[in-house]
């Protein structure tokens, strides 16, 4: 449904609403999750759709965005579709709240900045049943405050991907050093950081990159190189830089900025070092593409990367998360690191 027109069609399935409401009539409108504990929050059987995901809640506790934990499994699998802190999933990362629209996703802070709401648009269907955790790796018991608004089939249409979302992170990306009349050069991509790699059937409709600037410059100018079906070089998709990928041009704009498809959901924080405050810059980002009108098409497998710096001169912090959609079964994830090395 893209548009007003659709509204007025009469649909035939069921639509249900999982959430965390006081079962006691009271106002405590939330679940529970203990440190350590890893707790279903959803569990639906039979065909459907998620539709829709809200997120409120949280814990007192410094960078709690990134030690909870979500996980999505469909269908039964013994692997989950979807592992990613939980911040990092909404689009802000570094375990701090961003500020930002989209049209798959949004978080908005309020009077308490590191209590934000959290939504997510994104479709997820499934034929057999969709399970939903959170893994608390807080010192602190987390309150979990959540819509889950979902469609109920007689029986999954067909041709449906699975809804996928994968953390990555690499601390700190290794710099590429030349030599002195060397041209500085990336024709193989081998050094670029990877921020999504799956084989399968299916499309790759975007990611989030939070980069932390480890030394004073600016981390853009790596151009994005997409490599399908097991292509080695030249890939499919080879772009122009950092900024260009996401939609912008010459740096991102200090101050944040969004749309539906793109934009800078976290510009900055307020721990800045003395050579960001002269340069006017901040050190923490997080940005944003969407390929909802575009979506990247796979048979066999992709590997999405970009390159950390202009052809990877820069060693700074990166993570991501990717989205796409894919026939099951998926490659099983790169393990989740400890909360340690998720800070």
């Amino acid at each position: 449904m893209k548009n007003l027109e659709g509204l007025a069609k009469i649909h035939n399935y069921c639509t249900l609403r999982i959430s965390s409401y006081d079962r006691t009539g009271g106002n405590a409108d939330f679940v529970p999750i203990k440190p350590g504990e890893t707790k279903a929050i959803a569990e639906i059987g039979g065909a459907g759709c998620i539709r829709h995901i809200w997120f409120g809640g949280g814990v007192d506790e410094k960078c709690w965005l990134r030690k909870v934990v979500l996980r999505m499994y469909w269908d039964g699998e013994r692997n989950p579709s979807v592992e990613s802190p939980l911040g990092d999933f909404f689009g802000a990362g570094h375990g701090i709240a961003g500020n930002y629209w989209s049209l798959p996703l949004s978080m908005k802070t309020a009077d308490n900045p590191e209590r934000p709401a959290m939504n997510c648009w994104f479709p997820m269907p499934f034929a057999k049943s969709a399970r939903i955790e959170l893994t608390n790796e807080c010192g602190k018991e987390f309150s979990a405050y959540f819509y889950i608004d979902y469609q109920k089939y007689e029986k999954l249409p067909g041709g449906l991907g699975r809804f996928h979302a994968q953390w990555r992170r690499e601390n700190p990306c290794k710099a590429v050093k030349f030599k002195e009349g060397e041209p500085e050069t990336n024709l193989t991509g081998k050094e670029n950081y990877v921020i999504l790699e799956a084989e399968g059937r299916g499309h790759y409709v975007g990611c989030n990159v939070s980069v932390h600037q480890l030394a004073p410059g600016w981390y853009g100018e790596g151009d994005d190189m997409i490599f399908i079906d097991g292509e080695k070089w030249p890939p499919s998709f080879h772009g122009t830089g950092t900024e260009d990928y996401f939609c912008s041009s010459y740096e991102f704009p200090v101050d944040g900025w969004c749309t539906p498809f793109h934009g800078v959901s976290l510009a900055g924080s307020d721990r800045l070092r003395d050579w960001e405050r002269m340069e006017g810059k901040t050190n923490k980002w997080t940005v944003y593409r969407f390929h909802i009108e575009d979506p990247i098409v796979f048979k066999k497998s992709i590997k999405v990367t970009i390159e950390h710096g202009h052809a990877n001169d820069r060693s700074d912090d990166w993570a991501s998360v990717a989205y796409w959609y894919q026939k099951e079964p998926h490659k099983k994830f790169p393990e989740m690191p400890g909360v340690e090395k998720r800070l």
